[in-house]
Parts: C-alpha cells; sequence; structure tokens
C-alpha cells in the first residue's frame, strides 16, 4: 500500500523492540511515514523504521522514568489512554496493535477500528500474580494499589474491546481468549517472522538452546531441572528477574549467556541440536526462530506452539509441564529422526514470512473496507 493520509496506527508502548513490535513494523511497510499513538516512548531504543513516523504519547510520558516504570503506572492506563490519547484526526482507518489496553483509544467518528490483539492483557484477566513478581519496583503499597484497580482496569479494557470494529488474532489460542475474555468474534493472522534473518544449518553440535526472558511464567526452571538430572549441555540466551535463582540452582552443564546480539543468536539457532520451549505462549515467535535456522523444537504442549510445530516432523511435545515429562521429549526427539528433520523445520518456518503477513493483512483490511482504504 503506498502512504495513506487516511490512516493511523497505534500501539501500546513504544520501548525497545520484541514480538509486538515486529508486528508495527510490518504495519508501517504497509503504511509508510502514517502517525502513531502510543501510551509512552524510548526514542533511544528505536530502530530507523520507526523514526519515520510521527509519534504521540499520552500523558504517561509526563511522569519521570515511564518509558523504564511504564508498568507501575497501570492505574492510570484508562485515564491516559481514554482521554488523554487520540488516533490522528481524519483518519478513516485506525490499526491498533495492542497487548494491553490502547484499543481503548479516542478514535475519529466514522472511522474504521481494527486491533491486532496478541491477547488480551493476561495481568488484568488472569495471571495477575505473575505481573506482580514481575514488577519488583512495585513496592509493598504498589502491589496492593495494583490489586485494588485491577477490577477499574479491566472493566475499560472490556468495554474498550465492545468499540473495535474487527478484531485479529495472533493464534487460534488468542482467537478462543478473545471470545472468552471480550465476547468477540475474531480472524487469526500468524505474525510476522523474519525467515531470511536466520542462518539455515543442517549439521548440528551436541547442545540444546533457551532463548527466552527469564520470568517465572516462562517456566525456564523446568529445562533447568530437566537438564541437570540429564547432565546435557544446555545453553541459556536471556535475561530477566529470575536469572540469579536459576543459575543458583544450575549445574555446570547449563551454560547462562545473557542477552547476546543478534548475530550470536542466528549462529546458536543454526548450530543447536534442538530448541527448549517450556512456557505457554500465545503464539511465541522463538520456535519459528529456531525452525527457519533447521532446528527442532520441544515444546510443551499447549498455547500456540500447537500451531507453529509439526510434531514428528518439525520437533515434539511433552505433555506435563513438567522435568520428567521433558527428559521423555528429549528422548523421543533423539530416537525419532524424522521429527528432527532441518528440511522440514525450515519449510515450516516459511509459511509464516512476513510478505505472506503483509499479503493477509492487506487482503483482510481490504475485504473489510470494501476497497477504500487501498
Amino acid at each position: 500500500m503506498r502512504v495513506n493520509s487516511s490512516v493511523a496506527l497505534a500501539h501500546h508502548w513504544l520501548v525497545g523492540v520484541r514480538g509486538g513490535e515486529k508486528v508495527l513494523e510490518q504495519f508501517c511497510r504497509l503504511f509508510p511515514s502514517v502517525p502513531i499513538a502510543t501510551l509512552v516512548k524510548d526514542e533511544g531504543k528505536w530502530p530507523d523504521w520507526l523514526r519515520q513516523h510521527e509519534v504521540s504519547t499520552s500523558i504517561l510520558q509526563r511522569f519521570p522514568g515511564s518509558a523504564r516504570r511504564y508498568k507501575a503506572l497501570l492505574p492510570f492506563f484508562p485515564f491516559a489512554v481514554g482521554q488523554t490519547l487520540r488516533a490522528a484526526r481524519g483518519a478513516k482507518l485506525v490499526l491498533s496493535t495492542d497487548a494491553s489496553v490502547i484499543k481503548g483509544l479516542r478514535v475519529p467518528k466514522g472511522a474504521m477500528h481494527v486491533c491486532y490483539c496478541h491477547s488480551p492483557p493476561r495481568y488484568l484477566w488472569e495471571m495477575q500474580d505473575t505481573y506482580i513478581k514481575q514488577s519488583g519496583d512495585l513496592g509493598t503499597i504498589g502491589r496492593l494499589v495494583f490489586k485494588l484497580v485491577t477490577p477499574y482496569v479491566r472493566r475499560f479494557d472490556q468495554k474498550a474491546a465492545q468499540r473495535v470494529d474487527h478484531f485479529i488474532a495472533n493464534s487460534e489460542f488468542v482467537a478462543q481468549r478473545i471470545r472468552r475474555c471480550y465476547g468477540r468474534e475474531s480472524t487469526v493472522i500468524y505474525p510476522p517472522v523474519a525467515v531470511q534473518d536466520f542462518r539455515y544449518q543442517e549439521q548440528k553440535e551436541d547442545f540444546y538452546l533457551v532463548v527466552s526472558e527469564l520470568v517465572p511464567y516462562k517456566r525456564i526452571d523446568i529445562a533447568i531441572e530437566a537438564f541437570n538430572r540429564s547432565g546435557k549441555r544446555l545453553l541459556v540466551i536471556g535475561d530477566g528477574s529470575e536469572r540469579a535463582r536459576l543459575e543458583s540452582i544450575a549445574k555446570d552443564n547449563i551454560e547462562f549467556l545473557g542477552r547476546q546480539p543478534f548475530a550470536s543468536l542466528v549462529d546458536h539457532y543454526a548450530r543447536a541440536r534442538a530448541f527448549i520451549f517450556p512456557g505457554i505462549e500465545d503464539f511465541g515467535i522463538t520456535p519459528l526462530e529456531a525452525q527457519a535456522s533447521g532446528t527442532p523444537v520441544i515444546a510443551y504442549g499447549e498455547g500456540g506452539a500447537l500451531e507453529t510445530v509439526v510434531e514428528n516432523e518439525t520437533g515434539v511435545f511433552f505433555r506435563k509441564q513438567n522435568a520428567v515429562s521433558l527428559l521423555e521429549a528429549i528422548e523421543t526427539l533423539e530416537e525419532t529422526e524424522s521429527a528432527r528433520s532441518p528440511a522440514l523445520c525450515r519449510i515450516n518456518a516459511e509459511r509464516f514470512s512476513e510478505e505472506r503477513f503483509r499479503e493477509e493483512l492487506d487482503r483482510f483490511l481490504k475485504e473489510k473496507a470494501s476497497g477504500g482504504l487501498a
């Protein structure tokens, strides 16, 4: 699509580049230079493609350290989004990408609002305790306030969802959650994977790999326990609030590499014997990045992994979220040659390419707008 002044974008926050921002990047490729609304921003962490857009922020941007401590500002999200943030005037299409409550921003009268939903926010609907654990800077009073205001913020999110014209879900798993939380139907368009950025390699080395934020709900502790028992080599790329605890219980066969530059990440994906994915994710980009590298995945059999890993072709699942079940899956993968085909891994990953994402999104928008936004 060409530059279109009748289109406006919205994204929950712009403080780094992770999976959600990779979706936003594809929006920006479809709609170059259109304005973006967001809760808070940190321009020092922006890639070049984002700097081509005018970005407006909510009143939360005025809070000292807001780009770092935005999670602690949750009680103010409804006011900030609903009262101080507006999609660009004159927009006929507002396209939001949301894992929080940005879907509640004000849109011009008559504009069509399409929300690409990564997930109804788990910290509002079903993972409050985990969120509090990950937000260590909340303090005792902050945790109490958080629990008190959660019902209020959840009501705002539910009402905002009713004003969205069309939902896009990033997986069937999320589509079910949208139906359960919001009572809304959605169309699934899987997120983009930059397949071309990963090095396909058939020859593997004798180590397993985890790439993850080291936070409680990722369940990296299961991998640590399993590899403590097996003695097999495990490399862990990533950082987070759980790192110190995980390092303290890990044996010498497990190495923590911290955050790595992209080139190092690509190299480890390509050389790993298999990728370990023990958590439940709404979608999960990392298993597809591994498969793009020709590396099979050993994943817990729930959530988005069921839609991205082909059992006994590009990896295997373990059915109980514990170390014993993971060890059994590792043994199955090692003994089943057909479950670890590098070629099939790459072919499967290519189904989720960036080009495919843009084509599906473009087609969806044109259908909903009857061609008026092309």
